[in-house]
């Protein structure tokens, strides 16, 4: 059990959601309920997942969490890629990074597997 501030990947992810909040403030006002709720929600998963796995008292149920996060970042990435082709925003450079939190939590994933 450990602290999850101490995590650049929770640290990563919290300036994620600010990212994509900052960036659903310019969606037109119809998607509110839609589009960039689901996304706002879908961001705020995934440091709070990374935060609760790091409280529990067992690896196997932090990495559980972890993998929630991973399917939010999954979420997250398939509604950046429908807001790009709906010309909301240019998202390659979100995309990009999204990407490298994914690749940072997998990393993070597998190690915590190495300590069984």
């Amino acid at each position: 059990m450990g602290t999850h501030e101490k995590l650049d990947v929770w640290k990563l992810s919290i300036d994620f959601v600010t990212h994509i909040y900052k960036i659903t403030q310019s969606f037109p006002s119809e998607e509110k309920f839609g589009l960039t709720n689901q996304m706002r929600r879908a961001a705020v998963s995934i440091p709070s997942n990374i935060a609760e796995g790091a409280a529990r008292k067992s690896d196997k149920e932090n990495i559980q969490f972890l993998y929630i996060s991973l399917g939010s970042l999954s979420e997250l990435e398939t509604q950046l890629i429908i807001s790009q082709n709906l010309d909301y925003f240019d998202s390659k450079e979100t995309l990009y990074e999204l990407r490298t939190i994914k690749s940072k939590l997998i990393n993070y994933i597998k190690y915590l597997k190495t300590l069984k």
